[in-house]
């Protein structure tokens, strides 16, 4: 029997493909799941076994948390990245690391074929088959929901056919949940105006009482909360993630550009992403100059929407990820946050590196490092090309 590998997660779109190419296509199936620090154990031990019951050839895990962190999320909170101002790019980003290891595991096996669960309508179906294409040019891609264009509805049909038991009415909502981040799609994210129920919200709001934080960055890593240490970053994002999210903090429905062209929403919620990337981004306005921040304004945007592009491979991407390593190397000290129902506060920092030093001058009441002259001498030369544009003009252009 010729051999694919399959993405498979659990749910439905997966499941659905193992049992299409396994019986109806009569392939070997051997189905991956890419652990990016989404799936308690118990959970993964349920896909395993879900998997083995459908038939599958082998079922495998790949823990790529760390490294998901390692070469990504970590420039995603070093650019501050947040698309339209609102998405930490949750799926985007983890799409990338799991078609890179999805496409690892396949050339291991020597597959003949590798599948994924994609719909003809959305990203995941370019950020796959261009990771594929690139690293596993050899190896024939299957996409069953996107070729036949299978509604959900149709795939519940298919597998009711087939025997296949599962909670179909779960199933109505398609739930992503990783480290960075959990999206939530159904009916209402089809619309243009229905907001997500909250029982479609994988974490319930259980917490109501103000919460202090304090959050330790070095070299614009999250290090420690509340004075708690952590042998690696990952494990400091879950503890702040377990923290924050019953507060219902970090719940939007993000609308943006697909890659192919039409718009579309999704619910999120990430907690501590949020709180992250706002946090780390009043450290640096206090620690970086203004020219610093502006240039990674700049790169950091372009950066985002190419790895929401599926362009994580390209060099491109290398090289502005130097370009913020190196902004980062004074991007040190506490946050202060906390924590409310809905919404949180930054209430300030504490740094070494502040640039905000009373030392210099007190912002708005006075200052040590000039005088007077000084500043009218300056205005005079600053303005001076703009003041020679209106006296040749006569005054009469623009206001």
């Amino acid at each position: 029997m010729e051999k694919v590998v399959l993405a498979y997660s659990g749910g439905l779109d997966t499941t659905y493909c193992t049992v299409y190419l396994s019986k109806i296509k009569g392939l070997e199936v051997h189905a991956v799941t890419i652990q990016t620090g989404g799936f308690s154990e118990d959970e993964l031990k349920n896909i395993e076994a879900r998997a083995y019951k459908l038939g599958v050839a082998s079922f495998k895990v790949i823990d790529v948390t760390k490294a998901y962190y390692d070469s990504c999320i970590k420039y995603l909170v070093f650019g501050n990245v947040l698309k339209n101002a609102v998405y930490p790019l949750s799926v985007s980003a983890e799409r990338m690391i799991q078609a890179i290891a999805v496409a690892e595991y396949a050339r291991t096996l020597s597959a003949d074929y590798v599948a994924h669960g994609s719909t003809g309508a959305g990203n995941d179906q370019v950020r796959f088959d261009m990771v594929f294409q690139n690293m596993i040019p050899g190896i024939k891609i299957i996409t069953p929901i996107r070729d036949m264009r299978l509604s959900r509805d149709a795939e519940i049909a298919f597998l009711k056919e087939h025997g296949v038991e599962m909670n179909f009415e779960k199933a109505q909502y398609s739930i992503n949940k990783g480290l960075w981040g959990t999206s939530v799609g159904g009916k209402e994210t089809l619309t243009s105006k229905d907001y997500l129920p909250e029982s479609a919200w994988p974490t319930q709001i259980s917490q109501t009482e103000p919460r202090e934080l304090e959050l330790l960055f070095e070299k614009g890593e999250l290090k420690e909360v509340d004075g708690k240490t952590f042998p690696h970053t990952v494990a400091a994002i879950q503890y702040l993630q377990s923290i924050a999210q019953p507060y219902g903090i970090g719940r939007e429905i993000h609308v943006g550009d697909t890659i192919i062209g039409i718009k579309g929403r999704v619910g999120f919620e990430a907690a501590a992403p949020i709180i992250i990337i706002k946090a780390h981004h009043l450290l640096e306005k206090h620690t970086l100059t203004k020219w610093q921040l502006y240039w990674k304004d700049q790169l950091s945007t372009w950066y985002g929407n190419w790895l929401h592009e599926g362009m994580m491979l390209d060099p491109t991407m290398r090289n502005i990820e130097k370009f913020m390593e190196d902004t980062q190397q004074t991007v040190s000290g506490k946050v202060f946050v906390t924590l409310l129902p809905h919404r949180f506060i930054l209430n300030g920092i504490e740094s070494e590196h502040d640039l905000m030093n009373n030392k210099f001058g007190s912002y708005g009441e006075m200052n040590n490092s000039w005088t007077g002259d000084d500043v009218k001498g300056f205005a005079k030369i600053f303005g001076n090309q703009v003041g020679i544009y209106h006296a040749v003009n006569g005054g009469k252009v623009g206001w």
